[in-house]
């Protein structure tokens, strides 16, 4: 970790890389729907998919090559033309880096294989597994749950497989809860917000950087993918290329922030497991919650329906509008929440509260649907 004393010129840098993704994608983008439409690359339409009309799905084609160019740039920038604060910051991660972009690239050519043509669910676990374990040979896994299941210091062999499962869960949870507009990536911009302000406290600047300019991605996408029309030619979706890559960066911050304990005196009384955790809450428990769904009325679990969160909330009647707010305000709460009660108790009884506000969230949902189902004489809800 990198003790540094002018933390603007990290602000600075910090924003730089957020600029340059922004613009870049920002540029990217028009071009990506440009071509689909020209050559007829749309989202396929079925009876679970929400939007009207035909829109292209190849939007993350954009993000893995604008946070590299933008990343690139600025540490290029200021090693040609900085200080000496660049490559002591950046000699501490390296060998990381270098193996994100190994994993990252894998995940992003399966993606636009999968947008483009299709590929099998057990393929694209053995691109995750092998992703993983990319992570694992840079030195990064779980080393430490800092008392959750009561577990502390675990052993390389654990932490290794603790590495694939989080790294396989958390890739899919975001695969999978991208399901209307603006939600996937609402959620991954809110985590990747926490992520970087949380690894610029603790002097992994370089790491802030990658957050920031992921960041930057995330906004031009939402413009499009959010107030972007069918009609009109200019919405687009993210499709797996987008998501798997998104969910590769926020295991990746999330690995880096469970690595050491915080030293910062903002966050020192803080569990590094919750705050690693919390900004993905809501993706990860619906995970859970589908599969175990899907499971119970005996469907395949790899297989996509209409039981996501997001589904639920647009059974009870709310528009997809409301229903995004809901959720990345729900997500919001999630880590208010474990933030405060990181200071005051046991992180495996924080897990157990969580678990408890979703399930009773989820049952009160479960209701309202019910009864609106018996009102309008027509099933509303997979």
């Amino acid at each position: 970790m990198i003790h540094c004393a002018a933390s603007t010129y990290w602000v600075e840098s910090s924003f730089a890389s957020f600029g340059v993704s922004v613009l870049l994608t920002g540029i990217i983008i028009p071009q990506i729907l440009l071509i689909a439409f020209r050559k007829k690359l749309f989202d396929k339409q079925d009876s679970r998919k929400i939007h009207q009309g035909i829109v292209p799905r190849l939007g993350g084609i954009a993000f893995l090559p604008s946070i590299f160019i933008s990343l690139a740039a600025v540490i290029g920038c200021n090693l040609r033309f900085g200080g000496d604060t660049m490559p002591e910051a950046l000699s501490s991660c390296i060998v990381p880096l270098c193996f994100l972009i190994c994993a990252s690239l894998m995940l992003y050519l399966v993606g636009i294989a999968d947008d483009l043509v299709g590929v099998r669910y057990r393929a694209k676990f053995i691109v995750q597994i092998l992703s993983a374990a990319f992570l694992i040979t840079s030195g990064l896994y779980v080393k430490d749950l800092y008392g959750l299941f009561w577990l502390n210091m675990v052993d390389p062999w654990f932490g290794w497989l603790s590495t694939i499962f989080l790294v396989v869960y958390v890739v899919n949870s975001v695969n999978l809860i991208d399901g209307i507009d603006g939600l996937a990536a609402g959620l991954c911009a809110l985590a990747l917000a926490f992520y970087s302000i949380v690894l610029f406290s603790q002097g992994y600047y370089i790491y802030c950087l990658i957050g920031c300019a992921s960041i930057g991605t995330l906004i031009p996408f939402l413009y499009y993918n959010v107030f972007g029309s069918a009609k009109k030619r200019n919405k687009i979706f993210m499709g797996d290329t987008g998501s798997l890559t998104s969910g590769m960066i926020l295991v990746f911050l999330c690995i880096i922030v469970l690595q050491e304990p915080p030293t910062a005196d903002i966050l020192e009384n803080f569990n590094p497991v919750i705050l690693a955790i919390s900004p993905l809450v809501v993706p990860c428990f619906d995970t859970v919650r589908v599969t175990l769904h899907r499971i119970m009325h005996h469907r395949n679990p790899f297989l996509p329906d209409r039981s996501h969160i997001h589904h639920k909330l647009l059974a009870v009647g709310m528009s997809s509008g409301k229903a995004l707010s809901m959720i990345l305000l729900l997500s919001l709460f999630f880590m208010a929440f474990n933030f405060w009660l990181s200071m005051m108790t046991d992180p495996t009884l924080i897990l157990l509260c969580d678990i408890i506000i979703w399930t009773i969230f989820n049952i009160f949902l479960t209701s309202l649907i019910h009864k609106r189902e018996k009102q309008l004489g027509r099933k509303l809800y997979d």
